[in-house]
C-alpha cells in the first residue's frame, strides 16, 4: 500500500458495492462473478496497492454478505436509504475527516468496474494541480464521474450537505460543481477499463473479455 510522507500523499479509496442490479434481477452486484472472480474482489486488487485504506460502502446489502476481507472497512451510507453512490463517497469523507492523520485525497471507485486500472491514482495524482479539486475517469470522450480522485478539502462539508438533503445527487453534478479535470485513458486489451455492468448483456461480454 502507499504510505503517506512529502512525496506521496495518502489516498484513501472507497468502492461504492452497495448497487443493487435492477435490471439483472435484482442481485448484489458485488458478489457476480468476472472469469471467475467476484467484481468486489476484482476492484479490490485493483486498488489496494495505490491506496491506504480500502473501505466499502455496501449502501442497502447486508456487508457479511459480502465476505469482506480482513483490510477492507464496510461503510454504511450517509443519507437517505437509496442515495446511490453519493451516500457511499460522503460516508467515506466522515470516514476520512475522523482519523489521527487524514488522507489527502479519496479514490471512489465503482464495484461494477471490473478492469479498473491499478495505475490509475497515481496517475490522477499526477494530474490534480494545486488548482483542480478533482479527476475523473474518462475513455474515448466518455466520463466516468463515480471512477475518481477527489481532494477531501474540496469535500469537507460534503456529510452535513448530504444529512441535511442539499448535498448534489450524483458524482457528475458533483464534478460539475468543483474544478475538475478528465483524465483520458487509453484503450486496453479488450475495450474501456472503465466499461461497467448494467444489463446481462454486460455479464457475458465482460466476462469473455476476462476469458
Amino acid at each position: 500500500m502507499l504510505s503517506p510522507d512529502a512525496t506521496s500523499p495518502a489516498v484513501a479509496a472507497v468502492i461504492l458495492a452497495g448497487g443493487i442490479g435492477e435490471r439483472l434481477g435484482g442481485v448484489c452486484k458485488a458478489t457476480l462473478r468476472i472469469g471467475g472472480r467476484r467484481l468486489l474482489d476484482r476492484v479490490a486488487d485493483a486498488v489496494v496497492m495505490q491506496v491506504s485504506a480500502v473501505l466499502v460502502a455496501y449502501g442497502r446489502q447486508d456487508p457479511a454478505r459480502l465476505a469482506l476481507r480482513p483490510l477492507m472497512t464496510p461503510m454504511a451510507d450517509l443519507g437517505a436509504e437509496g442515495s446511490g453512490p453519493m451516500g457511499g463517497i460522503a460516508a467515506a469523507v466522515a470516514w476520512c475527516r475522523n482519523q489521527p492523520a487524514p488522507p489527502r485525497f479519496l479514490l471512489s471507485v465503482a464495484v461494477d468496474t471490473p478492469f479498473f486500472p491499478a495505475d490509475f491514482a497515481r496517475k490522477a495524482l499526477a494530474a490534480i494541480a494545486s488548482d483542480v479539486d478533482a479527476v475523473i475517469a474518462a475513455h474515448a470522450g466518455q466520463a466516468y464521474p463515480t471512477n475518481a480522485l477527489w481532494r477531501l478539502a474540496s469535500l469537507a462539508a460534503l456529510p452535513e450537505r448530504t444529512l441535511a438533503g442539499t448535498a448534489p445527487p450524483s458524482p457528475k453534478r458533483l464534478a460539475a460543481e468543483l474544478r475538475s479535470v478528465l483524465l483520458e485513458w487509453p484503450e486496453q486489451a479488450g475495450g474501456d477499463p472503465f466499461a461497467n455492468l448494467n444489463v446481462p448483456a454486460d455479464l457475458l461480454a465482460l466476462g469473455r473479455r476476462a476469458g
